[in-house]
Parts: C-alpha cells; sequence; structure tokens
C-alpha cells in the first residue's frame, strides 16, 4: 500500500495505533534515557543530581531549536505531500535539516564560550558549579547533532516512517544506556561520563536516522534541495513555533524552579524537583508518542481536505490518552515515595520529590487534553492558536506562579505550582481546539 492510500483510507483508530506503536516505544525509550543519567547520577551524590536538574535547561534549549525545525519542516512536507507537492516537500526537507546543524554550531560555540556565566544563571552554588560546568560543556559539544538528529527523526514521523524514526533512536538510546554505567560507575568519570554517553548516543542517532532518509519511499535529503529563503522560513517558523514556545518555555520554568527550590531547600530541594520532573516526563513520553501517531495522520488529511478523519483522530486520541494518564497518575501517587528513593536514597529529597509527585498526579490526566489539542492545533497548520496552547502551561500560567506562589507558601508553592498551571493550560486549550474542530 502506498503512502498516500495508507494515511488517507486506513480507518483512524487502525492507522493511529499503527503509526503510534513504534512512536510510543521511541518515547518510551527516549524517555528512559534521559532519566538514566538523573539514575547513575544519583549513586554519586545529591549535589551531582541536582548538577544534571540544572543542565537540564540547556537541553530544553537545544531541543526546542531542534523540535523547532523539525515540527516546521515536517509538518509542512507533511501537507505538502498530501497536496501532491512533492517538490517543496523535497526542498522543505533539505533546507529544515540544513538550518537545524547551523543553530547547532551556533548554540555550541556560545554555549561553551560563557559556560561559566551560564551555569551560575542556571542557578548553580558552589558546591555544584563544578559538576554543572563538566556536564554542560560535554551536553553542549553534541548540539548540532542533537538538533539535527531531531529533525530527521520528526521528518520521518511525518511522512509516516516510524519505524525508521524509532530504529534511530533506538540505537542511540541503547548506547546511552550501556555506558551510563561503564563511564559513571566503572570509569569513575562522574558527570562527564554521563554527559558522554548521552552524546554519544544522541551521534550513533543521528547518523542511523539519516540512513533511513535513503530507505523506502522517504526523501532523500540533497545539496541542491537547500533553499534558505523567505519562503521556507516562514512556514518553518509557522509549523516549529509551537514546539519552540512550548520547550523554550520549559527551558525558562526549569531555571525558575531550580532557583525558587534552590532558595528555600538548597540542593535537596533542587535534586528532588529535578527527579520528579524527569519521572513526569517518562510517563507522558507514551502520550506524546501516542499523539506522535496521530500527528501525520492529521497533517497529512487536513492538507487532502480530509477534516472528518482528522476530528476523529483527535478524539480517539483523547480519550484514551486520558483512560492511560489516570492509570499511571494512580500508580505515581501509591507509590511516590519508593520511587523517589529509587533514584535518590537522600530522606530530605524523598520528601521534596514525594509531596511534588503527588501533586502533579492530579492533575496528570488532564495532558491528554493539553497534548492533543496542541498537537492537532500545530499539524493542520493553526500556528498562532498552537504556539498559544504550547507555551500555556510552561509559560503563561507557570512562570507568574513559580514566582508568586513560594513568597507566599514556601516550598508548598514549589511543589504546586506545576500542577495548578495545568489546570489553568487545560481550560485554555481545550476551547481554541473546539474553535477549529467546529470549522471542520
Amino acid at each position: 500500500m502506498n503512502r498516500k492510500k495508507l494515511l488517507t483510507e486506513t480507518p483512524v483508530p487502525q492507522l493511529i495505533v499503527r503509526l503510534a506503536i513504534p512512536t510510543i516505544i521511541s518515547m518510551l525509550v527516549t524517555g528512559i534515557y534521559n532519566t538514566a543519567d538523573t539514575f547513575f547520577v544519583g549513586k554519586i551524590s545529591t549535589q551531582a543530581t541536582a548538577a544534571v536538574g540544572l543542565v537540564f535547561s540547556v537541553m530544553a534549549i537545544i531541543q526546542a531549536l531542534g523540535f523547532f525545525c523539525g515540527h516546521g519542516s515536517g509538518n509542512f512536507l507533511s501537507r505538502m505531500l498530501g497536496s501532491g507537492n512533492k517538490k517543496e516537500a523535497d526542498e522543505m526537507a533539505s533546507t529544515g535539516f540544513v538550518i537545524s546543524i547551523i543553530l547547532g554550531v551556533i548554540v555550541a560555540a556560545a554555549g561553551l564560550y560563557f559556560s561559566d556565566q551560564i551555569a551560575y544563571l542556571l542557578g548553580a552554588s558552589d558546591t555544584t558549579i563544578k559538576d554543572t560546568t563538566d556536564y554542560m560543556r560535554i551536553i553542549l559539544i553534541g548540539a548540532p547533532f542533537m538538533m539535527g538528529q531531531f529533525v530527521i527523526n520528526n521528518q520521518l514521523r511525518f511522512q509516516g516512517s516510524a519505524m525508521y524514526a524509532m530504529a534511530g533512536l533506538m540505537c542511540g538510546a541503547i548506547v546511552n544506556i550501556g555506558l551510563d554505567p561503564l563511564l559513571i560507575l566503572g570509569f569513575r568519570m562522574g558527570v562527564s561520563g554521563a554527559a558522554i554517553a548521552t552524546v554519544s548516543g544522541q551521534i550513533i542517532s543521528f547518523f542511523v536516522l539519516l540512513l533511513g532518509t535513503r530507505r523506502g519511499e522517504n526523501i532523500r535529503m540533497s545539496v541542491g534541495n537547500i533553499k534558505i529563503g523567505i519562503h521556507y522560513i516562514v512556514e518553518i517558523i509557522n509549523g516549529g513555533a509551537p514546539s519552540l514556545f512550548r520547550q523554550g518555555l520549559a527551558a525558562v520554568s526549569t531555571l525558575l524552579l531550580n532557583h525558587a527550590a534552590g532558595a528555600i531547600g538548597g540542593d535537596a530541594a533542587i535534586a528532588g524537583m529535578s527527579i520528579v520532573t524527569r519521572v513526569m516526563m517518562l510517563t507522558v513520553s507514551a502520550l506524546i508518542g501516542f499523539g506522535q501517531g496521530y500527528q501525520p495522520v492529521c497533517s497529512f488529511n487536513y492538507g487532502a481536505g480530509l477534516y472528518k478523519r482528522v476530528r476523529e483522530g483527535y478524539f480517539f486520541c483523547v480519550k484514551y490518552g486520558t483512560a492511560f494518564l489516570t492509570a499511571g497518575a494512580a500508580v505515581c501517587f501509591a507509590f511516590a515515595p519508593h520511587i523517589i528513593c529509587w533514584f535518590r536514597d537522600d530522606p530530605d529529597v524523598i520528601a521534596v520529590g514525594t509531596d511534588a509527585l503527588r501533586f502533579q498526579c492530579l492533575s496528570l490526566p488532564l495532558m491528554a487534553g493539553i497534548v492533543m489539542s496542541n498537537m492537532m492545533l500545530q499539524s493542520a497548520g493553526k500556528g498562532f492558536k498552537a504556539s498559544v496552547t504550547s507555551s500555556a502551561r510552561n509559560g503563561l500560567f507557570f512562570i507568574p506562579l513559580i514566582i508568586i506562589l513560594p513568597e507566599f507558601f514556601g516550598l508548598r508553592g514549589v511543589e504546586t505550582a506545576q500542577p495548578i498551571a495545568d489546570v489553568l493550560a487545560f481550560m485554555l486549550s481545550i476551547p481554541l481546539a473546539w474553535t477549529e474542530l467546529k470549522k471542520m
């Protein structure tokens, strides 16, 4: 079955599940290896755990730019393939990839030059500054590869080639997970070992994904198709801005969270909140993988004018995503102390992490509506509304809350800022999505 027939004629639930299985596996594996650094570094010290958590803001910026180029180019090329415009799809694939590499080199150079200043800006203390800079410098070296693999991965997904995308991510994940204990504990390289493992995995993913573009019906990138002009830049901005806002604001919110936690509870509070962030990322990663199975269905069918299939896919994903997250929230709430202890056996870290994890479990089921609304709007090319929904959770609501609540409620304000922001983001996202669904 050719790609167009697959995406426009296969029953929507069956198609989404078919495309989502490899993306769910990819996201879970990615979540596990993102969490692996925190797990193994937790065997060293609370300060090392805090340092890895601090650098998460830098990694979020790298991811933001990678997803910006990847979702921007991927959304556009999928719609072009749906409407039969192969030429512009080919040119966008190569252009989006090259722009991501250029941005990666710029970020790496600037970050390495100002690494000490950035570390203090992130909230590093005298006890965490060395680990923070050691970890961050190595991560920055891998920035071009990280951004490039985010772009290729997303472009493959939007073409309906989720299996190739999964294979690339899994190869990198296996390398990362294998190197973490070897370098951190075996060779006693500490946080530097964790960073080397992460970057090594990203580089392997980059090259495996690059090979995936040469397989099957996938678009083959070439120098001749690079067209860095206003047309494609505008389309990347339109399709990628929501991801840039979402991931970029995640970096800002993490920075503010670490500052607020550190000011009240010190390194233990930063470590506790960092662990909760990683646990929630792992829990939500399956939902995001499910949504990524919907994205090519949404963008391709929207481009083909098959709006009924776009609506059907949205409601299917919200329904089953909410059910899954409700079950996940119940498990995390019941076993919160054990989950935090698994990462770091420090009573102060466990106390902060347990309360924060339980509070976030209360709003976790709402994430299905938030995420799917954002993905639908972004994949349909509704750039402004998608940017608003992507900014809501970590930006419009969380940033004011993390500044205000700790002033009145101390550490409890730090622990409750995210779940309150999630409730407000849900109340904003659903009406914005509904206005577009009604038009369809």
